[in-house]
């Protein structure tokens, strides 16, 4: 140990480490500072999670479109301990848009964005986006069918934006349309841009706490005075201040290390998500949805009316931007306790419910074709052989079954025609059929006379009281 200590000792007298860190460690936090004060350091801790898990993971893959699917398959199955680094940078990304969604709620319903932390509230709005973004980019680097198709999806929707639309999505996929150049653009962004502007402005905010200190938890009747709150605020950490170090930070370790755990855990359990197919563009069959972070953007949009979709699109996000960082100039000061504010408790309340209830209808997608669905069983059809059996089979191969359900076999996005026998006649299946409607392709080009024969057989076998429960 006392060489240790004077190897060190020489170190840090060339290198003046101490100097660096002693500030940072020993600055004075109130001394209320408890366990809601944790969610920040560990959005970091979740951060540098990735950091190392993204460069284990950058040593064996391949930026191409013709190994991209094939590493990650490697990876996932064959490289040592590869399945763990996959689960864990997949559920770090998680954890880190949750951490740094409780850090930002608890900000706002404590008052901590008011004076003089104006600034600390803007750069964390700035990184709270990046975050997403980084996130965004590092689904497509699976490189299979939904994520491909997910892109896509992302590039038509920016590219309904008035005037930059176009340039935009011809940005994002670095093209008119997605391939090799597209991956290695989003790698690029994924892998250095992003990270180093999450770097960038994560220095900012800590030199902001640093400077401004950590804000006190809020009490009632004791309101924000920009002419006499630094003195103030000077005047309790003098008074009931306590160093950073230990006295606070052990709190910041113990919770990033059961968040290091927790998603230990759940790669070693659950495991990183299964790839889908290898992308294919002649192949229309995907479910091209974000990941659970932006499912319920995804609900939003899909349960809008289509005349509204577009200014939502295209306002949406940037009205919730500019809210944002407003918070701070609209109310900079006055009351921080939320027995105070019980308009920042209804609208956490309010935009969780919200979140909560779109994801959940993001996460069903009735209004997506479901291509999961199996071809209904033969106790369902009510026959084994003749033109019931035979339209039972073309009504799962001409793939009217991904939008129609038969006894709850099937998808949600058209009627259920569990009964439809009993609602139209044949000649109006037939009509259907032929000619389509509004989101039904039309299949007069489709069908042999007898298949069509065959499938308005069987539709007019579904009855109420013959269908199975």
């Amino acid at each position: 140990m006392g060489i240790a200590r004077r190897v060190w000792r020489a170190f840090d007298d060339r290198a003046g480490i101490s100097q660096i860190l002693g500030p940072v460690l020993r600055h004075p936090v109130p001394k209320d500072a408890r366990w809601y004060y944790v969610f920040g350091s560990a959005t970091l801790f979740a951060f540098l999670l990735q950091v190392v898990t993204g460069i284990a993971l950058a040593l064996a893959y391949i930026p191409s479109t013709g190994n991209a699917y094939d590493t990650l398959q490697f990876i996932t199955h064959q490289a040592p301990f590869g399945k763990i680094l996959r689960g864990m940078h997949y559920f770090g990304a998680s954890a880190m848009v949750l951490l740094i969604g409780a850090h930002m709620a608890r900000t706002f319903l404590m008052g901590a964005y008011k004076f003089p932390r104006e600034l600390n509230w803007i750069t964390g709005v700035i990184l709270f986006i990046v975050t997403i973004l980084l996130a965004f980019t590092g689904q497509l680097l699976r490189w299979d069918q939904t994520a491909v198709w997910s892109i896509a999806v992302a590039a038509e929707q920016m590219g309904r934006l008035p005037l930059i639309g176009r340039a935009l999505a011809r940005f994002l996929l670095a093209g008119d349309t997605w391939g090799g150049q597209t991956l290695s653009r989003f790698f690029a962004f994924h892998v250095f841009f992003i990270p180093a502007v999450i770097f960038a402005f994560v220095g900012i905010h800590l030199w902001l706490v640093l400077r401004h200190g950590i804000s006190e938890p809020p009490e009632p009747g004791r309101p924000v005075d920009p002419r006499a709150y630094r003195a103030w605020y000077q005047a309790l950490l003098r008074r009931e201040g306590r160093p950073f170090w230990p006295d606070a930070a052990w709190r910041d370790i113990v919770f990033g290390v059961c968040m290091a755990g927790a998603v230990v855990l759940a790669s070693l359990i659950v495991g990183p998500p299964e790839l889908g197919k290898p992308p294919d563009p002649t192949i229309i069959q995907a479910d091209p949805r974000p990941d659970w972070y932006l499912l319920w953007y995804f609900g939003l949009l899909a349960l809008l009316p289509p005349n509204l979709e577009n200014y939502v699109m295209v306002l949406g996000p940037l009205v919730a931007l500019i809210v944002l960082l407003l918070v701070p100039a609209v109310s900079n000061r006055g009351e921080r306790s939320p027995a105070r504010r019980p308009w920042a408790i209804g609208a956490v309340f309010a935009i969780c419910l919200m979140i909560g209830t779109l994801w959940i209808v993001g996460a069903r997608a009735p209004w997506s074709p479901d291509f999961t669905t199996g071809p209904i069983p033969a106790r369902i059809t009510g026959a084994a052989t003749g033109p019931v059996a035979e339209g039972g089979r073309l009504f799962y191969d001409k793939g009217c079954q991904y939008c129609h359900a038969i006894a709850g076999y099937g998808g949600a996005r058209g009627p259920d025609l569990s009964a439809v026998g009993d609602r139209l006649t044949p000649a109006q299946m037939t009509w259907r059929i032929l000619n389509g409607g509004t989101n039904m392709p039309a299949f007069a080009g489709n069908l042999t006379p007898d298949q069509l024969d065959a499938l308005v057989a069987f539709l007019k076998s579904r009855s109420a009281g013959v269908s199975p429960p």
